[in-house]
This record gives structure tokens, sequence and C-alpha cells, in this order.
């Protein structure tokens, strides 16, 4: 083990020293928010305008109106007018984002208020002058000789409660508690983030392999180590690579999100289900870094890679190719099928618990049980193939060729 951690030191010290690793280090982080304020700045939509409300109240209902106004912080600037309905002719002419309401004792018997606005005006004024309805209504009451009780009960609002039949029938076990999906998307995103970036990573285990073999330099360096903690120090080390790039972008994302999300991000990140996800995003590095080490080291040069190799480098994709049955369906036969194949099992099991509200533990333990079993299994796997495959030179490994070193 000693020797294997002095291989990945060796890693990241030749990667941190690399001018094109350490400018896409910083470099991707700032595309990711340079095209987060492009839209702002794009953003041709104005800042909404204040809307001037002239009122004509002959009833005293004007003080109860502005604090309805001031209760939904509408962009509204109420003014009392003496203006009658056939004097405001030249008014609406001229005016901009204006409106005028009348309220009478006769349009207040009819129950239908006029109100007459400019040809310029706000969008949101016809749904929010509907609010104002509210006081008028506890005006009207207030009128009639009712007790308190009675005022009560019939100033109480009534609001429509709808109920699933799966709904229903889960009530009379248990009350449903709804969450909000934040709480479970940001955990989610940042397991997402971690699996991603060490997986793209660890594909650089292929070229660094490959180059060792083309600069024929890997006898040297296996003339200190073996194969095996050569091949372990590799996976050691593009794993910390990994994890500096994941740190590097939030860095830089975390803080931007906190001020643009009205969400207490940092409260729903630091949660136990992160840990869980954090190491579904491990073990799926580790399965797919085993593959990458070992079929790197079939390689004579990465630019002659044939098409057995390219595949390989897709098998951390094919999760994409189930985001739509999962997230539709998180326990649907697809993403369940799709959470035992060890390699959708990562991607998959992170999707399916950033939707679900409850995770479904044993299906969790199996996955990961199967997760680690591969794992275990790639390793042996990757560690012969790897063996001989260092140390060929002139053409890339057939797969008979592959399968003979792993039956030997």
């Amino acid at each position: 083990m000693r020797n294997s951690m002095k291989v990945a030191k060796w890693e990241i010290r030749r990667n941190l020293k690399n001018k094109s690793f350490v400018i896409g280090l910083f470099l991707t982080p700032i595309l990711i928010l340079g095209f987060s304020l492009l839209g702002t700045l794009f953003d041709d939509s104005e800042e909404p305008t204040e809307t001037t409300v002239f009122v004509n109240d002959e009833i005293g209902v004007y003080d109860s109106l502005q604090e309805t106004v001031d209760q939904f912080d509408l962009n509204w600037i109420l003014h009392q007018t003496d203006l009658a309905e056939n004097e405001i002719d030249a008014e609406l002419e001229n005016g901009e984002n204006a409106a005028y309401i009348f309220i009478n004792n006769q349009a207040f018997e009819n129950g239908t208020i006029p109100v007459y606005t400019t040809d310029e005006i706000d969008s949101d004024f016809s749904a929010n002058v509907q609010l104002l309805a509210g006081p008028l209504q506890q005006f009207r009451i207030s009128q009639l000789d009712l007790t308190e009780e009675e005022i009560a009960v019939i100033s109480g609002d009534v609001v429509f409660d709808e109920t699933s039949a799966e709904d229903y029938h889960a009530g009379e076990e248990e009350s449903v508690v709804t969450e909000n999906p934040m709480e479970k998307l940001v955990p989610g995103l940042f397991a997402g983030v971690i699996l991603f970036a060490i997986v793209v990573t660890g594909m650089m285990i292929f070229q660094s392999a490959s180059q060792e073999k083309k600069d024929k330099i890997a006898e040297i360096i296996l003339s200190s180590v073996t194969p095996g903690e050569l091949m372990q120090g590799k996976i050691i080390g593009y794993f910390v690579l990994g994890i500096i790039q994941v740190a590097v972008l939030l860095a830089f994302v975390v803080p931007f999100a906190v001020t643009k999300i009205d969400e207490p991000v940092l409260e729903y990140l630091f949660v136990p289900e992160t840990l869980l996800l954090v190491l579904i995003a491990v073990l799926g590095y580790l399965l797919f870094a085993s593959i990458f080490v070992g079929i790197g080291a079939t390689l004579a040069d990465m630019s002659t890679s044939g098409n057995f190799q390219g595949m390989v480098m897709m098998l951390p994709f094919l999760s994409f190719i189930l985001i739509s049955p999962v997230l539709n369906d998180p326990n649907g036969i697809i993403a369940k099928v799709g959470s035992y194949i060890p390699f959708t099992s990562p991607g998959v099991l992170i999707m399916r618990l950033t939707t679900l509200e409850e995770w479904p533990w044993i299906e969790i333990i199996i996955a990961l049980v199967v997760l680690i079993i591969s794992i275990f299994l790639f390793m042996k796997l990757a560690g012969k193939i790897f063996k001989v495959g260092i140390l060929m030179y002139g053409k890339n490994a057939t797969p008979g060729e592959i399968w003979k070193w792993i039956r030997s």
C-alpha cells in the first residue's frame, strides 16, 4: 500500500504541474457561472413599473384598500380622487399605467365595481385588483346586524382540499407530510456533480497508462513497484484529482447558488442522506476506474484506440439513457432493474433517491451489495489485464487477447 500511495502522489503532482489540467480546473466553473450570468445580460425584460390607482371612495373603505395593497406588497401607488366617471376621458387618453376605481353605494349594492384603465397597464393588474374584493366583502358584512361569531363564520375562507385515491388510503395509515423538493434535490445534485467529476477525471487513466507505454517508461516504473501497486496508485491518485476538481467547482458555484436561490442550500446539503449519495458516487468511480485502468493498459496509443476501447469509455454514460423513465417513475421496473446493473447503478440510484419521498432501503442495500461485489470482481480482472497489457507494445489488444489474459 505504501508504494501505491507513492504512485498516487506522483500522479497528483504530475497533473497539478500540467498547465492544461490547471487551466481546465478553473475554467470549467468560470464557464458555468458565465453561462448562468449570460441569460441575465441578454434579458431585455423591463423592471415592473408602479401602477397609479385612483379611488373615488363614497362609502369609506379607502383605508382598508390601502392595507390590502400593503399586505400583498402590490406595486401600486394609491390615491383618492374626486373625479366622476364621466370626467375621466382625458385622463384615460393621456395617462399611462393608471387605473380608476369608483366605489359608491349603487355599485356596492349591485356587487360590480367599475374599474377603468389606460391602454398601457401592467399585465398583472387585472388579477391583483381582485384582491380588493376581500376588504369590500368585510365592509358589506359589517353593515349587517350580526354577532361577532356569525361574522367570523361568514368571513371564514372556504377552500377545496383535493385528495387522490392513493393519498386517501395512505392517509388511513399515516398522515402525508409534504416536503420541500429542494431538500432532496440539493444532496442529489451534489452527489451527481461528484460522480460526474471524478468519473471524467478517472477517464484520464486511459491516457496515463497509454502515454507511459508510448514513452516506454512503464518498465522503469515497474522496476520499483508491482503492476498491482501501480494500478491501485493510479486509481487513488485520479480519485484525489477528481475531488480537487469538485472542491474548486463548488467553491465557485455554491456561493453563487446561495445568493441567487432563495433557499437554505447549505442547510439542505449537510444532512445524513448526502453521505449515502456521496458513497454511491465514490463506488461508481471505483467501478469505472478499475475498468479504465485495465483497458487503458491495452492501448498502444490513445489516437489508435479501437471500437472496443471506445465503447468502454461510454459505460459511465449509460445511466443517461434511463433519465426519462427513472424520473417519470422512480419506483418502476426500469428504475429498479437499472439500480441492480453495475454500470447504471450509481447514476440511477442517485436519480431515484433524489426524487423519492421514502427511500426503499431493501432495494438500496441490494444495489450497494451488487455494486461492491462488482467492484471487487472488476478490480481482480483489471489487475490481470493491467499486468500483461502495460508491457505490451506495438498494437492494441483485441477482445480475444484480453479474454485470454483474464483466464490465465
